[in-house]
């Protein structure tokens, strides 16, 4: 049946998958039987170094396409990411190959132990919980299928919990610079490595800071140069992969502030801005679907948890704690316009967003090249 604004698009988590990516590659078989879904680049290659542009959708690349000629060039297709699509759960799901049902990480801001947590920051509030709420128990599974994989991203993320949480046990190579990941990545392959895994969040950060327009063109444009820095440095028989954790939407001023009769059941709320938790009594999630039905449902979907599970939205299986870390009523922004909520505030206002289930946020691209 059809909703309103569209069906939201559930995770294919079986298929093309951003979960996918790291089983594919680490895993028992050989990289010349990999999933057709894998760009061809891998199957003939001595290593395999995978890029992630955080922010960087599928639907934003080819409508800037002119602005990326080497992204545009290489070989590759969209896939999926999660749901949620935000970072914390995206990046996750790379790591592990695993779903956020799995490995648990289910938003940017998810309820443990009756707290409110940051996933990204690992606080609640401004209070830091790492003793509390230790990140290697709230996600247990190792990354990159226990193996002690060379990780290029920024130095000052070395050591924070959400590291901690989905790259503990890897090999960190810290840069200062985006200009050093080319260099780092080649380094480590000359080395003997053959996997490297690299991170860069300038799309993701332009995006929510200034929005589409001349500085996110910039970036774009830096990033294609990136890439292209990585074909020209990296050693013969490398093959570069190119990912994302999620797709951005403008949306600007067009904040909703839920009305007082909307906020009168909740207790709680969690997640983010276009996929915003509503907390509440077993007894008032009925009525508080009605309530949010009439007053957003035409520019979201408003759905119970209990329909997320039944469809798959996190995956298969869930369990039950994993479960509890989900709110009760989603709504989950398919028109451009994000949910208020005054716990969830930052420096500044975010201009693009992400979170919800649309083409813009789902489809990611995985693209690859071959040195040759």
């Amino acid at each position: 049946m059809s909703r309103p604004g569209g069906n939201p698009i559930v995770p294919d988590y079986a298929g093309p998958n951003v979960r996918g990516i790291i089983p594919a590659l680490l895993g028992p078989g050989p990289w010349s039987a990999t999933p057709d879904w894998i760009p061809d680049a891998v199957r003939s290659a001595r290593a395999v170094v995978l890029l992630v542009l955080d922010g960087l959708g599928w639907d934003q690349l080819q409508s800037h396409a002119p602005l990326a000629p080497t992204l545009s060039s290489m070989d590759g297709r969209s896939i999926h990411t999660v749901a949620p699509t935000t970072t914390a759960t995206a990046l996750s799901s790379i790591t592990t190959g695993l779903t956020p049902g799995e490995h648990g990480l289910v938003g940017y801001r998810m309820v443990l132990g009756g707290d409110v947590i940051n996933v990204l920051r690992w606080a609640v509030d401004d209070q830091q919980v790492r003793r509390s709420h230790p990140p290697s128990d709230v996600q247990a599974y190792e990354p990159f299928l226990g193996r002690e994989v060379p990780v290029i991203a920024q130095g000052e993320l070395q050591n924070s919990p959400f590291s901690e949480a989905h790259l503990r046990g890897c090999a960190p190579v810290g840069w200062r610079a985006p200009s050093s990941i080319a260099v780092e990545a080649a380094a480590q392959v000359e080395s003997g490595e053959r996997f490297v895994y690299c991170y860069y969040n300038g799309v993701d950060k332009i995006a929510h800071e200034r929005g589409f327009g001349p500085y996110y063109d910039a970036e774009l444009r830096y990033s294609d140069a990136l890439v292209a820095d990585l074909l020209a440095t990296l050693p013969a028989g490398t093959a570069l992969l190119v990912t994302a954790d999620h797709g951005q939407v403008h949306v600007a001023d067009r904040i909703i502030r839920p009305s007082d009769e909307l906020l009168g059941p909740v207790t709680l709320q969690s997640g983010e801005g276009r996929f915003r938790w509503l907390h509440c009594r077993p007894e008032d999630v009925d009525s508080l679907v009605e309530i949010a039905e009439g007053e957003v449902g035409d520019t979201a979907w408003v759905v119970t948890r209990a329909q997320m599970l039944d469809e798959g939205w996190f995956g298969p299986h869930v369990a039950p704690p994993i479960q509890r870390r989900l709110g009760d009523v989603a709504l989950c922004a398919h028109e451009p316009v994000s949910f208020h909520e005054e716990s969830d505030t930052g420096p500044y206002e975010l201009v693009c967003r992400h979170g919800s289930l649309t083409s813009a946020e789902v489809n990611v691209p995985l693209l690859g090249a071959l040195v040759d």
